[in-house]
């Protein structure tokens, strides 16, 4: 059986997301237990990253919408899933699914799908298209959390047709987000670049720059810790891309300047290395105002023994130990979170590696990538006996 296992995996982009890193490291899981890989995309900043020797790509429009490029990707598709005797086809979003869904009904081939996120639905036809995410052979969701909403919104989709449906919680790689791996060489560039005062207080707010990550709420917050006396010097940095959003970026800019922060928070579009931004933080924070599916953020934050403030919602409830490994504050409540970032502050050394130190042992518990890539690779392999 192990010559028999040849895995595709279909995503419309292979950025720096969640989803997107799970499908990067998945690909190169699969060949190092003897199997093959294949990723069909239309692109997108971690291909570079990509072992061409272990992982196959096809470039494909799978990101449209269009139901005719729809239609043309389910036949290319196809016809990789016989060319290369492919016999799972794992899609991890809605419009690159459906070409998935017809290919492996054409090819009598399983099907997967990685329920990554809540996606909206304000009436049944955007309710209708979602629901091809629960018409696989098997369904993960990315938390406990989004299981409870799949169950909720598409149980009547979902368990008509008797398929499965699990928890695999999406893992970081603990080997990369680990301070002990840290050049302080790219510490210190870092900080140089973009005039970063490693003397003060360091809080990071990372994200692409979209409403619901928070943006708005942290910069209230940093203008209620800037009234403050009883804190040491701080600075604020706000990473994330606008990724084209361009009025928001200059409502948050217009925000800072209407609170006179300008000195206070700076705005970085992107770091590569993101350890190395964990890296010079003293304090990271997650804002979400809706739910994360899973919350990458406060994993990586917790892997790096980063103590970690989020909003008590969707996934962060499932990765954060409130008060051992991080907290939780009252979403949208800026007051709540100002005060729990004052008590960050004042805690001691020993307090914050304490905090740290439980934070790592944490993720290593629970959300590693290998974790992560073992139980996938157990599913697609419960699925192949069944065929």
């Amino acid at each position: 059986m192990k010559k028999k296992i040849k895995v595709l995996q279909v995503i419309p982009r292979l950025g720096y997301g969640g989803a997107e890193t799970g499908c990067y490291d998945l690909a190169h899981f699969l060949p190092e237990q003897g199997y093959k890989s294949y990723i069909a995309t239309s692109g997108g900043e971690l291909l570079k990253f990509i072992n061409k020797k272990k992982v196959k790509i096809f470039k494909l429009p799978v990101q449209s919408k269009n139901p005719i490029l729809i239609l043309f990707n389910a036949v290319i598709i196809s016809f990789i899933i016989l060319v290369y005797n492919i016999n799972i086809v794992h899609a991890r979003s809605r419009a690159p699914a459906y070409s998935c869904f017809l290919a492996t009904r054409f090819t009598f081939r399983k099907f997967v799908t990685t329920f990554h996120g809540t996606y909206n639905f304000n009436n049944k036809i955007k309710k209708f298209y979602n629901s091809i995410m629960v018409r696989s052979d098997l369904v993960i969701a990315s938390s406990n959390f989004i299981f409870s909403h799949i169950n909720e919104h598409y149980g009547n989709f979902f368990f008509k047709k008797k398929k499965k449906l699990l928890v695999i919680f999406r893992g970081i790689n603990t080997n990369y987000f680990n301070p002990q791996k840290i050049s302080p060489i790219k510490l210190d560039k870092f900080s140089g670049q973009y005039n970063i005062d490693r003397n003060k207080f360091i809080i990071l707010l990372p994200g692409r720059l979209t409403y619901w990550k928070g943006q708005k709420i942290f910069i209230e917050t940093i203008n209620l810790l800037y009234e403050r006396k009883d804190i040491p010097p701080f600075e604020a940095i706000i990473l994330g891309s606008d990724q084209g959003r361009n009025v928001y970026k200059k409502r948050l800019l217009g925000l800072v300047q209407q609170y006179r922060l300008n000195r206070i928070i700076k705005f970085i579009d992107r770091c590569e290395e993101m350890p190395v931004a964990y890296g010079i933080a003293n304090l990271v924070c997650s804002c979400s105002s809706e739910p994360e599916a899973f919350g990458r953020v406060a994993v990586e934050s917790q892997s790096m023994q980063i103590p970690i403030i989020a909003s008590d919602i969707g996934g962060s409830k499932e990765t954060i130990i409130n008060g051992k490994t991080g907290y939780l504050f009252r979403n949208k409540d800026s007051i709540d979170l100002a005060n729990l970032i004052v008590t960050v502050m004042q805690k001691d050394y020993k307090s914050i590696k304490s905090i740290g130190f439980e934070g790592r042992k944490n993720v290593l518990k629970k959300f590693d990538v290998d974790k992560m890539c073992q139980r996938t690779f157990t599913e697609y392999k419960k699925l192949i006996e069944l065929s």
